[in-house]
């Protein structure tokens, strides 16, 4: 949906917006349409529950890997490359491929109430996007603490690590989007569009180049892992899983 020089893309597959190949793509699609003229691009999830709640599990076994890892992390490129303020607005949760979804953003505004996590572990894998983006972010230790436990935060710690920019209690939420929105719209769309492009410049390493290292690394090593396999299947059979590897 476009409003003069604001687009708002909204994540909506009920009840928690998890991303399945299909909603990838056409979260794809959309930002394909998008143009050089927009001045900020919202992103937010429908519904009360959930900002976005991962990738489908489903859409992780073998013969939908890669497939999957492609559609969702050139979703994550696009977004990145957008010349446009890029917002997401969380609430609910925020979990797994839609944390790294919303942290891909240039800002993100969080309800306090907020759920985030990176549980891929539990599932016996790892957030290729977050393993990338986070440590220029939150450091190495941070990264890695958030990673290997697959703990959950709300949207204050969030705020805290340096994973959101703002954080209000969730009934504060649309009023605060719309001051962010009219304080981003009041300067200029092509001022703000060379500053991205001068921090994009001084981000210290190269994302793409890690992005694809991560990829290999989940492609070659960790998805031929009984691990992974057994991760996966314990999820849908709804039992707990019996790593091989603890």
């Amino acid at each position: 949906m476009r409003e003069g020089r604001r687009a708002r893309l909204v994540l909506d597959r009920p009840p928690l917006n998890i991303l399945d190949l299909s909603t990838i793509e056409e979260l794809a699609a959309s930002l394909d349409a998008l143009d050089d003229s927009l001045h900020v691009v919202l992103l937010e999830g429908e519904g009360a529950r959930a900002f976005c709640a991962g990738v489908a599990i489903e859409d992780h076994v073998p013969e939908k890997l890669e497939s999957m890892l492609a559609s969702f992390h050139g979703v994550v490129r696009k977004l990145r490359a957008l010349p446009a303020i890029t917002l997401a607005v969380v609430h609910g949760h925020c979990l797994g491929g839609g944390c790294e979804l919303a942290t891909s953003c240039d800002l993100l505004l969080t309800a306090e109430e907020a759920d985030f996590g990176l549980p891929e572990v539990e599932l016996g894998c790892f957030p290729p996007v977050a393993a990338s983006l986070f440590p220029r972010r939150l450091g190495t230790s941070r990264t890695l603490e958030l990673l290997l436990t697959g703990r959950r935060f709300d949207g204050r710690q969030a705020l805290d690590l340096g994973l959101a920019t703002w954080a209000v209690p969730h009934n504060e939420l649309a009023q605060r989007r719309e001051e962010i929105l009219e304080d981003l719209t009041s300067r200029s769309a092509a001022v703000a569009r060379w500053i991205k492009k001068a921090v994009r410049c001084g981000e210290a390493a190269d994302f793409d180049t890690a992005l694809a290292k991560a990829e290999e690394i989940y492609i070659d090593e960790l998805a031929t892992s009984q691990d992974m396999r057994e991760g996966l299947a314990a999820f849908l059979e709804k039992r707990p899983p019996r790593w091989r590897h603890r």
